[in-house]
């Protein structure tokens, strides 16, 4: 099968080596024409995932057409303010029968969609759209090391194809029906990444740490109830897993804007430090107006979203959070 990814950061050129090494032909398509030349020179993302080999016949791209030609399967990894713009380009090359997957977290500033959202209103027939997700380094799966995600769509159908092109030797692949719970799993955990690391990187320690993932976890289900996603989904790798590997693990960009916080660096001479797209920072503004959109309680997005965006002390923050009235922990 042809097979277009259309986003050439770690994430989509990890995703694009996996279905290569499944001999797919698989097309990479680049923003930048120096990112595609230089893999296709030299088998290599040296910009966004260097120091990995990509399989030989993986090809990039600048040409959007070009990529997207006979693409039955199309994966769509850029970043969540650009989706809209790109698919948008994108639809008209897309084949009527293609199947379309995102495989980037987030929520759109302007109308609070989530990623399987935006695209399928692009690509105007949501039946034929999913998304994959869960606790997954780029780097990680680009070296062949062991991950366990889950594919998502509102057909279980579909959610079966998609589960079928990405299963591989060492990347397991389980499959939902639970569009809302997966999608805004992965969305949130990245607000819940921010928030950890700033109370590690004030050095409140582990027994802080525990409790704001836990938390964070609650405030993720309270979210995705309101919309119609199920519990049992928030409980498995798009929820609890992706949450704990985010918010744990250093390769997570967005636990690194939370510790480099906590230490006393502003956000803004981080975020002009750093070349890849650190999701919770955008995403903590969209969370916390699609809470109060549904009227839910999320306090320690909130509390991020002052902290990312008023300029309040990360300390002030966390004392916010242990300042707030005594409650029962289930209500």
């Amino acid at each position: 099968m042809r097979a277009a990814v259309i986003g050439a950061g770690s994430w989509g050129t990890a995703l694009a080596g996996i279905l290569a090494d499944k001999a797919y032909d698989v097309v990479l398509w680049s923003r930048g024409a120096e990112v595609a030349d230089a893999i296709n020179l030299h088998h290599e993302n040296r910009a966004y995932l260097p120091g990995t080999q990509l399989p030989v016949a993986l090809r990039a791209s600048a040409d959007l057409a070009e990529v997207l030609d006979g693409a039955g399967l199309v994966v769509a990894v850029v970043p969540s303010h650009a989706m809209r713009e790109t698919m948008r380009r994108a639809a008209p090359h897309v084949a009527p029968d293609a199947l379309v997957v995102s495989a980037s977290k987030g929520i759109e500033d302007e109308t609070l969609e989530t990623m399987f959202a935006v695209i399928s209103e692009c690509v105007g027939d949501e039946s034929r759209v999913g998304a994959i997700s869960g606790p997954s380094f780029a780097a990680e799966v680009a070296a062949g090391k062991p991950a366990v995600v889950v594919a998502t769509a509102t057909a279980d159908s579909v959610a079966e194809r998609i589960q079928r092109h990405f299963h591989a030797r060492m990347l397991r692949v389980y499959r939902s029906t639970d569009v809302v719970g997966v999608e805004l799993g992965g969305v949130v955990k990245n607000v819940m990444a921010i928030a950890t690391g700033v109370s590690d990187g004030l050095g409140y320690g582990l027994n802080a740490r525990a409790a704001t993932i836990t938390r964070g976890l609650a405030e993720i289900l309270r979210l995705a109830l309101s919309m119609g996603g199920r519990t049992e989904t928030l409980s498995g790798l798009a929820g609890v897993g992706d949450l704990v590997l985010t918010c744990t693990g250093d390769l997570s960009r967005n636990r690194q804007v939370g510790l480099r916080l906590g230490r006393g660096e502003s956000i803004s001479e981080i975020l002009g430090g750093m070349r890849m797209v650190a999701e919770g920072v955008r995403n903590t503004k969209a969370v916390k107006h699609l809470a109060e959109r549904q009227g839910v309680e999320m306090p320690i997005v909130k509390c991020a979203y002052k902290v990312l965006y008023e300029g309040m002390p990360p300390g002030q923050a966390l004392e916010e959070l242990f300042g707030r009235s005594l409650k029962p922990e289930f209500h």
